[in-house]
């Protein structure tokens, strides 16, 4: 029950970090796409149109963490948990259109003759934008670190950071030097940037949504620790999958001694091993079918 009470706690903190985040992006990327305007700036609009894949990603994500604390239903047994893990694939994909749209208008303005571009605009909203994105990124960083939907939203944040940061050496070198490229060199930059996150984000979703084991459960050790348990011989028919980000559940047939069932210990067994899998491997839930020697081969679908 603690772990529930955490996890709830910790879902409530994130979405009232999601909510300020929200807001304080939601301002700047106004500004920023006025900016945009103004300036005639690619790497200001390029960095606008990410801030807004920023905006939308936390508003999904604020949204799936809401519906993720509806209670499980009849219907829908564990709940909407994996309507966070939805919400970061809607993230990813964002970020992805938003890099090739940006990609592509670079390499047309390059490909022409240079754009004039108002570089003291551009200084200060990137200036503006980079302040804000320091700001959302120290509200968000405070979050559980296991949400993907948290993930997803810092690194976005982290990578608006990086393209402010672009943005403002872009107008720099376009202020000092006259040379009007190094815009659109650097929406190149920020997109650039914005691929490798979309990807590991898209990843790890995928992961969830395939049910793979989560990358830092060893399925092997697993097993190998339930075997060790007073009263077990052997464990077979694991399986261990995500929820969503940070709620694993772990199902496994358990060959045990005779001696088990005829002494009336199997509500101990199931205590212990339970027990086992939370303090060990931080699994809350936990399903187990105990089964005497020699059931496994009546099955007709066996499993590691």
């Amino acid at each position: 029950m603690g772990h529930g009470h955490d996890h709830a706690r910790a879902a409530g903190g994130n979405r009232i970090r999601l909510a300020v985040a929200l807001g304080i992006t939601t301002a700047v990327l106004v500004a920023e796409v006025v900016g945009a305007l103004v300036s005639d700036s690619l790497a200001l609009l390029g960095d606008a149109g990410h801030m807004s894949s920023d905006a939308i990603g936390l508003g999904v994500a604020l949204v799936a963490s809401v519906v993720a604390a509806r209670p499980a239903t009849d219907r829908h047994t564990f709940g909407f948990q994996r309507m966070e893990v939805l919400g970061a694939l809607v993230n990813g994909l964002i970020l992805v259109v938003v890099a090739a749209v940006v990609s592509v208008e670079a390499v047309r303005r390059l490909a022409e003759p240079a754009v004039e571009v108002a570089a003291l605009p551009m200084l200060v909203v990137a200036g503006v934008g980079l302040a804000a994105n320091v700001v959302v990124f120290a509200v968000l960083r405070g979050g559980d670190r296991a949400s993907l939907g948290m993930r997803g939203a810092l690194l976005e944040v982290l990578g608006d950071m990086l393209g402010s940061i672009a943005a403002i050496v872009a107008a720099a070198v376009i202020l000092l030097t006259g040379f009007a490229p190094a815009d659109a060199i650097a929406s190149l930059a920020i997109a650039a940037l914005i691929v490798p996150r979309a990807v590991l984000l898209l990843r790890d979703v995928l992961r969830v949504l395939s049910e793979s084991a989560p990358r830092d459960r060893d399925v092997a050790q697993i097993r190998d620790h339930l075997c060790g348990a007073p009263g077990v011989v052997a464990v077979h028919d694991v399986h261990i999958w995500n929820i969503t980000s940070g709620a694993p559940v772990f199902t496994a047939h358990v060959v045990v001694e005779p001696g088990v069932f005829r002494r009336g210990e199997t509500h101990a067994l199931l205590d212990s091993l339970g027990g086992c899998l939370a303090d060990h491997f931080d699994v809350a839930h936990s399903t187990f079918q105990l089964e005497p020697a020699g059931h496994a081969d009546h099955e007709e679908h066996a499993h590691r």
